[in-house]
């Protein structure tokens, strides 16, 4: 079990600038750090390349441990004010989309305070029924339930209600209207005492009973939120409920929340008189179809009125927020690179990587190896082979738990991949990288980081010097980023950008810039960063590619953006019209092999097979399938944008029957033409040049990286790929033919 763990607050450092890390232990009350330059982080025993090397830094050394808790769980908050304390008789509703009701007790619109009770709560049950419960601060708290669980997925506008004069509180629930369906209306009445605390209001959960934090988190949606001071009929709820802003027609309206306004932010904004803002933590989802969505738009800037819901989740994670155990003053002559804090506790050991880049503008070497921290983010804590019935089959390979997945699965409050699940079923939209991450550091899974590492070993093993930086560097400086830079390189699978990135990406090779995709799978899918969500990603899988859930239909639209999302092809840039390749075919069993084409006896070509016969098998060995193409692979495609004037220089061949066409290759069904069978099946390594000088060389494979480190680096995918990176670093522009 994991005994020390970490992360920083930025990935991505300069030289010259200062990172934070954020330590917790759980059980010793002392670790050790230690930095590092991680050069291979393949930690098998049996391949015996993992290489680091440690660096002076003033942390290292012995630190005090304690356990940093994690408040998981996404919520709204408004803040204490006059108003809210002054409540006496009140009507607060919701249009509510319980995903687990029967889950326990779940908050929806709370403003409570424990010791003595105090306040109100509009919930549910332990069954699942809309409950209210009330607190006089005298000891005295009172409930009442309509007994009638919610069905899950399905909307109901509940009221309640409190009584000054009588003392009755009410509870309400209306099923919302369905065509097919008939769910029972409930109302139920009591008596008890109110008296409104001075506490925060919130959305989705209670504040901790103790401590910091919250809890009974609700799992669900949650659309108009209205709060009133009179006590309402069901009628007048029901039409405050279906008005857009309510205040300008009820005054006795205190707050009406619009959750379609400031989509994209994390503020919640109030349409009534009192300007009751307030804002979402651990990023719930917005631009989300509300209780009264047609399903004629599906863009929520286009209908707002029908995208006013927000989903919460019980494991949403946005910032763990933890405390600064040391921080580090990076000096400004630390060489550019990939480092980590090497964190060790009695037996344990864990890292926290972070990665280096030279002062803006300042480059120290010709060549850049571009970081795909975006993807990484994609894949943080990556657990849907634990929990998908069929991983075993998917994948054809066997489900290995390491004891970093037993604790994850002890600790959910430590977040997923966009690849996972929430509890409730819903796909996850947000990753963050303000938390700790297990497969993101030295001795973990290939999958995404250390199949790069494999990358840098070589890199190092040929004495190769580098600069490193990251899809946030390209992102936030577009190909300014990449421009002091004779070539760039990638690592095996740079599979998500945002557009910022994909733009500037396109700018640097349609200059001067020579880019070296070592990889397969890449520049897939369209995903989103901003500012208003620090150090998050946001993807929406909308339509077609590989998938491991279907997106909601309707929400195809990022929320942080406004853009579609989905694949990149489906938004008019393939990567075949970028790299000249695009992703074909996956297979995770058995790697193939390339041969030389025709076209890689093209004397523009000469170069990249200096030292490889004609008719040499290159690449049947690997440490990802036994071979240099497998895993997920990539060809050209003239329909899809491969320019003209490219060269397939190499195919490749010896598929497995388990390698088949992915899902936007295919219109009818897949269950036939195999890696064996299919001649579509295939990876192509390609070259071009470009009009400003410069060129582009792809090979097309997720496994080619692991396919270096063979035989201590002395192989011909070495050896070609040193020849391809020495000419791309030579000076002398290449020469772009006329296109027939």
């Amino acid at each position: 079990m994991k005994k020390v763990i970490g992360y920083c607050d930025d990935w991505s450092a300069v030289a010259g600038g200062k990172i934070d890390f954020k330590v917790s232990t759980y059980g010793p009350e002392r670790f050790e750090a230690q930095l590092v330059r991680v050069i291979c982080g393949d930690a098998h025993p049996d391949h015996g390349i993992f290489k680091e090397e440690e660096i002076e830094a003033p942390f290292n050394g012995t630190h005090d441990g304690w356990t940093q808790p994690v408040n998981a769980g996404s919520r709204a908050v408004v803040p204490a004010s006059p108003v809210l304390a002054g409540l006496e008789s009140f009507t607060v509703q919701a249009w509510v989309f319980a995903t687990t009701p029967g889950r326990g007790e779940q908050g929806i619109v709370t403003q409570w305070q424990e010791n003595p009770a105090r306040g109100f709560a509009l919930m549910l049950d332990k069954d699942g029924a809309a409950m209210l419960r009330v607190g006089d601060g005298a000891g005295q708290v009172a409930e009442v339930s309509t007994g009638l669980p919610l069905a899950a997925r399905r909307w109901y506008l509940l009221t309640a209600s409190h009584d000054a004069q009588s003392g009755q509180i009410t509870i309400r629930q209306t099923p919302g209207p369905t065509a097919l369906e008939k769910f029972s209306s409930g109302e139920a009445t009591a008596t008890g005492a109110f008296s409104a605390a001075d506490a925060p209001l919130h959305f989705a959960a209670f504040p901790a009973s103790a401590g910091d934090g919250h809890d009974r988190h609700f799992n669900g949606r949650i659309d108009r939120p209205r709060l009133s001071k009179v006590v309402q009929s069901a009628a007048e709820s029901s039409a405050i409920g279906a008005h857009t802003d309510p205040a300008q027609d009820h005054d006795d309206v205190v707050a009406a929340w619009d959750f379609s306004q400031a989509i994209g932010t994390q503020e919640i904004r109030d349409t009534g008189p009192n300007a009751l803002h307030g804002r979402t933590e651990n990023l719930p989802s917005r631009g989300c179809k509300g209780h009264n969505w047609t399903g004629q738009e599906q863009n929520f800037a286009h209908a707002p009125q029908e995208y006013g819901a927000i989903h919460f989740h019980e494991d949403d994670l946005h910032d763990a927020g933890w405390q600064t155990s040391f921080s580090y003053a990076i000096p400004s002559t630390l060489r550019s690179g990939v480092y980590a804090v090497r964190l060790r506790a009695g037996e344990d050991q864990s890292y926290i990587t972070f990665f280096v880049r030279p002062a803006k503008g300042q480059p120290t070497e010709k060549l850049a190896f571009l970081a795909s921290t975006v993807t990484y983010m994609a894949y943080a804590n990556y657990q849907w082979h634990q929990h998908q019935h069929f991983a075993e089959v998917t994948e054809d390979f066997w489900t290995v738990l390491q004891p970093v997945d037993v604790f994850m699965q002890k600790h959910p409050e430590f977040g997923l991949s966009t690849y996972d699940t929430h509890f409730d079923g819903s796909g996850v939209r947000f990753s963050s990288r303000l938390r700790p991450i297990f497969n993101a550091a030295p001795g973990t899974p290939y999958w995404s980081f250390n199949a790069d590492t494999h990358i840098l070993g070589w890199l190092d093993s040929q004495g190769i010097a580098y600069d490193v930086i990251t899809d946030e560097d390209l992102h936030r400086e577009g190909a300014a980023a990449l421009a002091p830079y004779r070539a760039v390189l990638t690592g095996a699978h740079p599979e998500y950008y945002t557009t910022p990135m994909m733009e500037g990406l396109h700018e640097y090779i349609a200059g001067a810039g020579r880019l070296i995709y070592l990889g397969g799978n890449g520049f897939i899918w369209r995903c989103a960063m901003s500012e208003a969500a620090p150090g998050v990603i946001e993807l929406r899988r909308a339509e077609d590619g590989i998938r491991y859930r279907d997106e909601e239909p309707g929400e195809y639209y990022l929320e942080l953006t406004g853009e579609y999302g989905g694949l990149w092809r489906r938004l008019g840039l393939p990567p075949q019209a970028l790299v000249g390749v695009g992703t074909v075919a996956v297979g995770f069993d058995v790697s193939g092999h390339y041969l030389r084409t025709p076209q890689g006896d093209d004397p523009r070509a000469a170069f990249i097979f200096e030292g490889i016969g004609r008719d040499e098998i290159i690449g049947d060995f690997g440490y990802l399938g036994g071979g240099a193409s497998g895993s997920e692979i990539d060809a050209v495609d003239p329909l899809l944008g491969t320019p003209t004037h490219a060269l397939v220089v190499a195919s490749s061949v010896g598929h497995s029957p388990n390698t088949l066409l992915c899902p936007d290759e295919i219109g009818f069904t897949n269950n036939v033409m195999d890696g064996v069978q299919n001649p579509k099946v295939r990876a192509d390594m390609t070259f071009f040049e470009t009009p400003g000088g410069g060129a582009v060389f792809s090979v097309g494979s997720i496994a080619w990286a692991g396919s270096l480190p063979h035989e201590g680096y002395d192989n011909n995918i070495s050896r070609l790929t040193g020849n391809v990176l020495r000419r791309f670093l030579d000076e002398t522009p290449f020469e772009m033919p006329v296109s027939s």
